[in-house]
């Protein structure tokens, strides 16, 4: 029996100095979060470890227009510590034409500074204490770091999805790609070195110990949760249709992903592809479909709300990601609570979010790629075995357990720091 939280309400803690008009929005019109055994749980480990506020540094916050994975991974952990009685609040940079501060969900988002200045500006403000108090700081490394431990003394643990290795080059002039890879390979990893960190998926733990020099023994582990509308449903096309879901950025390479359905459709001319998301790639990626003569079965919708989103899942043969980089691959997972497998490239991140010839097909770029989306296109049996096996094993990824393991990991560090 779950037991429904009430709706947000203001803060029992007084805002920050930072706050100007605070405004109430709700987490991309999902369901309400329902208290469970684990968040009694981490209600009664807080008070034993004496955490009850706990202020996150972000890069981005969940509105911003480039808002990805990390950003969604932040929002559903905080809304469920939350849920659990804690005072949370969120630094992050600017979101295009959002207020400063939002309430959301029960966590407080204070959204200032632009792209660079949001690393200095946050830390000051920490130093400042104009966020309030905390008892706990969580730092989201999201390529730039925040350098928490040259400044935090307190309880304090590292989320990092994954490397950026060489995405830096692919998001920024070569002088600046130049400075944040020395900093995330060089400069910061011996600085984190007794820091507790945490990551999604045991490939990204192992890039973070060979690439980045992070000790083994101090990376945990927790994988992302699906949320709850992310379920079967009816509404398959009744032909084939694959699925891109992602920001229109360099590192998800859809490009790679529409020349690879072209050669597809060359043999299947009833095949469709849709890719969902927006970005500053959408005008090359619409010349490349242009040249391809391509407008009439590949179609760009740009961002959606969650029922859309599920609804294309559920209507899906398959979805597919050609990302360079991932820490998980969260649009894997979400498809498969829908029972749609996937195909996506054989990178760190997607060989734990599917289990190749299982929940879908791993591929590299090329050939493979078009021979395994041809093959669950063809093949219906394997198909929708594949998209079976997927479903049972997003079942059991859920975020409230996700919140809970990453707790556990923060309760851990508080408690060593009082021995």
């Amino acid at each position: 029996m779950t037991e429904p939280v009430p709706a947000p309400r203001p803060p029992e803690v007084p805002p920050s100095s930072d706050a100007g008009p605070i405004s109430q929005v709700s987490f991309l019109g999902s369901e309400p979060v329902a208290l469970g055994a684990a968040h009694h749980r981490m209600a009664a480990r807080a008070a034993e470890v004496g955490i009850r506020r706990i202020h996150v540094l972000a890069w981005r916050d969940l509105d911003d227009i480039e808002a990805g994975g990390s950003e969604v991974h932040a929002s559903m952990v905080a809304r469920h510590w939350a849920a659990a009685g804690l005072w949370v609040s969120m630094r992050t940079s600017y979101a295009q034409g959002r207020p400063t501060q939002v309430w959301r969900d029960g966590y407080l988002v204070t959204r200032k500074a632009g792209r660079y200045l949001v690393f200095p500006r946050s830390v000051a403000s920490a130093l400042a204490r104009r966020s309030g108090p905390r008892d706990a700081l969580v730092e989201i490394w999201n390529g730039m770091p925040f350098f928490s431990p040259l400044w935090d003394l307190g309880p304090r643990i590292v989320l990092v999805h994954h490397q950026h290795a060489d995405m830096w080059r692919l998001a920024l002039p070569p002088t600046l790609a130049k400075v944040g890879d020395t900093i995330e390979r060089v400069v910061a990893p011996p600085l984190y070195r007794r820091s507790r960190v945490v990551t999604l998926s045991p490939s990204s733990r192992d890039e973070l110990v060979d690439g980045m020099g992070l000790r083994a023994d101090h990376v945990t582990v927790v994988p992302p949760g699906v949320a709850d509308h992310f379920t079967p449903g009816p509404g398959r096309s009744p032909t084939p249709l694959v699925l891109g879901v992602g920001r229109l950025v360099p590192v998800k390479r859809f490009d790679l992903l529409v020349d690879a359905m072209a050669a597809v459709r060359a043999r299947r001319p009833d095949v469709r592809l849709v890719l969902v998301g927006d970005g500053h790639e959408r005008e090359a990626i619409e010349e490349r479909i242009r040249r391809l003569g391509a407008q009439d079965w590949v179609e760009l919708l740009g961002r959606v709300d969650d029922r859309t989103l599920v609804e294309l899942y559920r209507r899906a043969w398959l979805v597919a990601s050609t990302s360079l980089r991932e820490g998980w691959g969260m649009t894997i997972t979400e498809a498969a609570a829908c029972g749609t497998p996937a195909v996506a490239s054989r990178i760190a991140g997607h060989t734990d979010a599917l289990t190749d010839g299982v929940t879908g097909l791993l591929a590299d770029p090329g050939e493979e790629l078009i021979g395994a989306l041809s093959r669950l296109i063809d093949d219906d049996a394997t198909r929708l075995a594949m998209g079976e096996a997927a479903r049972r094993r997003a079942e059991s990824l859920r975020w409230d357990a996700t919140a809970e393991a990453i707790f556990g990991v923060l309760a851990d560090e508080a408690a060593r720091r009082r021995r």
